[in-house]
């Protein structure tokens, strides 16, 4: 018997979740609930996280003593970055200057790079958002203790210089020996190689939550 005989009306079936309409609908809600949601834990979440940041400059750091000894280990002159002494590296760059200074350059950039990538990095991983601003803040940490190492060495004397002491990361020149137009050139050289690999490791950072954000989310 219909049921239009039995008095009842007929009730339309709900959309089932996997036919192709149902499956339109759901990736149409979820790509608008995906966005609010990203959206909202940027504004409760986001910014430039000081804490998280000087974490990163630490891996820096703690990267770029690995890399260096490395390279001290291969017989590679870096100059400012190895653990050859002074008389060492001046001896070799009289003998090869050109070869020295090439050399010396690209493994020192390719030192600093790779440091302030994996510093980005970690700031980015441990803030999820806002990448490079995490790396900005990973490369202004490193400027600051080098400005405050610097004063520190010239007010109370080089013992207090620990950058010099590491012998891995790059100074800020204090004396007039040092502050020459090569140590400048090569102090900006290093500054925009250590920020290019802080943006470019707090964007990479970042790219593994938007992935996570993605497959829980819905495209």
């Amino acid at each position: 018997m219909s049921s239009s005989a039995t008095g009842q009306d007929t009730k339309p079936s709900p959309t089932h979740p996997g036919s192709a309409e149902g499956r339109t609908s759901f990736d149409k809600d979820s790509g608008r609930d995906r966005q609010s949601v990203i959206t909202r834990e940027k504004e409760e979440f986001g910014g430039v996280k000081v804490g998280l940041a000087f974490f990163g400059w630490l891996t820096a750091t703690g990267t770029a003593v690995v890399l260096t000894a490395f390279l001290g280990a291969a017989g590679i002159a870096v100059g400012v970055a190895t653990h050859l002494d002074a008389g060492n590296a001046t001896t070799q760059a009289a003998k090869e200057p050109r070869t020295a200074g090439i050399a010396g350059a690209i493994a020192l950039l390719i030192v600093l790079f790779t440091s302030f990538y994996c510093g980005g990095y970690v700031a980015a991983r441990m803030a999820r958002f806002h990448g490079v601003r995490q790396g900005m803040a990973v490369w202004l940490w490193a400027l600051f203790i080098a400005a405050v190492v610097a004063v520190l060495a010239a007010l109370a004397g080089s013992q207090f210089n620990i950058l010099s002491a590491m012998n891995t990361m790059p100074r800020i020149p204090v004396s007039q020996g040092t502050l020459t137009t090569g140590g400048l050139i090569g102090l900006a050289v290093a500054a925009a190689g250590s920020l290019a690999g802080s943006l470019i490791g707090g964007l990479a950072g970042t790219h593994f939550h938007r992935k996570v954000d993605r497959a829980a989310l819905g495209q």
